[in-house]
């Protein structure tokens, strides 16, 4: 699927203007379990999560995530998002929660 279809559906916003923007994404991980979210993230997929920490970045980087959606205007800490440039990790953010933002996600696919 196309990140640009679901950023015209929702309103999605780069946490840094730097960040480059996946083109395509395979699917969508839902969760806020870091230790459960390591072995669910799948290579090219969002995840959508209200965590915002430093290991948020960790995982999405050993994930290889397409991004990162921080849901509810969560925003990221200031040592995550400087991992998160530093490690090239795309994190997006959505005022929308998790649920609408599935809900838009999956829209595009039907």
């Amino acid at each position: 699927m196309k990140l640009k279809d679901l950023m015209e559906k929702t309103v999605l916003t780069p946490a840094a203007p730097e960040m480059t923007l996946p083109e395509d994404f395979e699917g969508v991980y839902v969760g806020d379990l870091l230790s459960r979210a390591m072995s669910r993230v799948e290579e090219g997929c969002l995840w959508l999560t209200i965590m915002n920490n430093i290991n948020v970045i960790a995982v999405a980087s050993l994930a290889d995530a397409a991004a990162v959606i921080l849901c509810e205007d969560v925003r990221l800490t200031d040592e995550a998002l400087e991992a998160a440039c530093s490690k090239g990790i795309t994190v997006l953010y959505s005022s929308l929660g998790a649920y609408e933002l599935s809900l838009a996600i999956g829209s595009l696919s039907s």
